[in-house]
C-alpha cells in the first residue's frame, strides 16, 4: 500500500503499529497500542484519525481500531 493522502499515512503508521504488537494478548495489545499512540502521536494526528475513525475509520486494522476508539474516549479532542 502506497499512502496517497494525510489520512492514508495515518491509518498505514496506526496498521504498523498495530502490527508491532500483534503477538501480545488481544487485551494486552490494545492498552500498549493506545499507549503508543497517546505518548508519540502529535495532537493534530490524533485529531485528524479520530476523524477518520468517525467515518468509519475504512484501511483500518482491528487492534488500532479498538485502541483509537479508546484513547478517542479518553482525551479532550
Amino acid at each position: 500500500m502506497s499512502p496517497k493522502n494525510t489520512s492514508d499515512k495515518l491509518v498505514y503508521m496506526a496498521n504498523q503499529i498495530g502490527k508491532a504488537f500483534a503477538l501480545k494478548p488481544r487485551e494486552q495489545a490494545v492498552a500498549d497500542i493506545t499507549d503508543h499512540l497517546k505518548k508519540f502521536w502529535e495532537k493534530r494526528m490524533l485529531i485528524q484519525i479520530f476523524a477518520h475513525l468517525e467515518q468509519g475509520g475504512e484501511g483500518l486494522d482491528d487492534l488500532p481500531k479498538q485502541s483509537l476508539q479508546n484513547l478517542q474516549k479518553i482525551t479532550q479532542y
